[in-house]
C-alpha cells in the first residue's frame, strides 16, 4: 500500500474543496496517484464536487507586462513560502520586475534567465525566504493588429493575459480578462475548436461511464453523451460562457464580430504548468 503523506493530501484538498478524510481516502484507493484520487472523488460524487477545483495553493504572486506598441506580453508566477512575503511591497515590485525581464525572452515558455534570477535573488536575500521563478510565457503581437490585455486579482494570486485582434477596445479586453479570472467552471479554450483534446477525451470518457452505468447499451449511451457534451462546451469555451458581469450576455457578445481573441493565459499562483 502506498505511504500517502500529508503534502498529497493537502493538495488534493486545495484542489477539490473536499474533506481531508475523502481525500486521503480516494488517494490510498488510488495508490497515491493525484489524478486517479480525484477521479475516484468525482465518480463518487458523480460530478459534482463541493468546491471550486482551481483553488489557489501556496503563496507567491501573478505578474503580467505588456510594452508599450503591444508587439509583446509577457506574464509570470513567483513563488514565496508566507502570504506576508508574496504582499510584501518589495516583493510586488520584484514580481512585476521579472514581467518585464520576460518580454525580453524569446516567444513561449519563458526560463529563468540570470536578470531574473538576480532580481528573485534579491529578494530572497533581504526577507531570508525561498522565493523562486515559478514560470513563465511570452506572446507576440503584431504594431497596430494585435492588442493585449491584462488583469491581476487584487490578492495577485490569479492573473489573465488576453491576446486580440480587431476593432475592440482596451476596457473591454480588460473585462473580458476579469471574466476569465472569476468564471467557474474556468475557460479551457477560446472556442470548442481550442479546448485540449485531453479535456474534451476525459470528459467524454466520464459521461459515458454515468451513461452505461444506468444499464444503458454503449451505442445508446454515447448518443446520451452528445448532448451532455454540447453543454459542457458551452461551459468551459471562453466565448460561449455567460458574461459574468452580465449573464444575458456571452463573452462572444461582449467582444462583438469585428474583433477576435487570439489567446489567454489564466494562471493562479500555486497550481502545475
Amino acid at each position: 500500500m502506498a505511504e500517502i503523506n500529508s503534502k498529497d493530501v493537502m493538495a488534493l484538498r486545495n484542489k477539490t474543496g473536499l474533506p481531508m478524510m475523502a481525500c486521503k481516502a480516494a488517494l490510498a484507493e488510488a495508490g497515491g496517484d493525484p489524478e486517479k484520487a480525484e477521479e475516484i472523488l468525482r465518480k463518487q460524487l458523480k460530478g459534482k464536487m463541493e468546491g471550486r477545483t482551481d483553488r489557489a495553493a501556496g503563496e507567491g504572486r501573478v505578474g503580467i507586462f505588456v510594452n508599450d506598441d503591444h508587439t509583446a506580453a509577457a506574464i509570470v508566477e513567483v513563488r514565496a513560502e508566507s502570504d506576508f512575503t508574496a504582499k510584501n511591497e518589495q516583493f510586488v515590485n520584484m514580481v512585476n520586475k521579472v514581467a518585464k525581464l520576460a518580454v525580453e525572452a524569446n516567444a513561449g515558455a519563458v526560463a529563468e534567465t540570470p536578470a531574473i534570477k538576480s532580481a528573485v535573488d534579491e529578494v530572497r536575500i533581504s526577507t531570508g525566504e525561498n522565493c523562486s521563478f515559478a514560470r513563465g510565457h511570452k506572446l507576440l503581437g503584431e504594431a497596430g493588429k494585435t492588442q493585449f490585455g491584462a488583469y491581476v486579482h487584487h490578492d495577485g494570486k490569479t492573473g489573465a493575459l488576453v491576446q486580440a485582434e480587431g476593432s475592440i477596445s482596451q476596457e473591454t479586453i480588460r473585462q473580458v480578462c476579469m471574466h476569465i479570472v472569476a468564471a467557474v467552471p474556468r475557460p479551457q479554450g477560446v472556442s470548442a475548436n481550442d479546448v485540449p483534446a485531453a479535456v474534451v477525451e476525459k470528459e467524454r470518457k466520464f459521461r459515458i461511464e454515468q451513461a452505461m452505468e444506468s444499464g444503458k447499451p454503449k451505442e445508446i449511451a454515447e448518443k446520451m453523451v452528445e448532448g451532455g457534451m454540447r453543454k459542457f462546451f458551452e461551459e468551459i469555451a471562453l466565448m460561449e460562457q455567460p458574461f459574468i458581469m452580465d449573464p444575458t450576455k456571452k463573452v462572444k457578445d461582449l467582444v462583438g464580430p469585428k474583433a477576435n481573441i487570439i489567446a489567454f493565459f489564466r494562471w493562479q499562483v500555486g497550481e502545475s504548468n
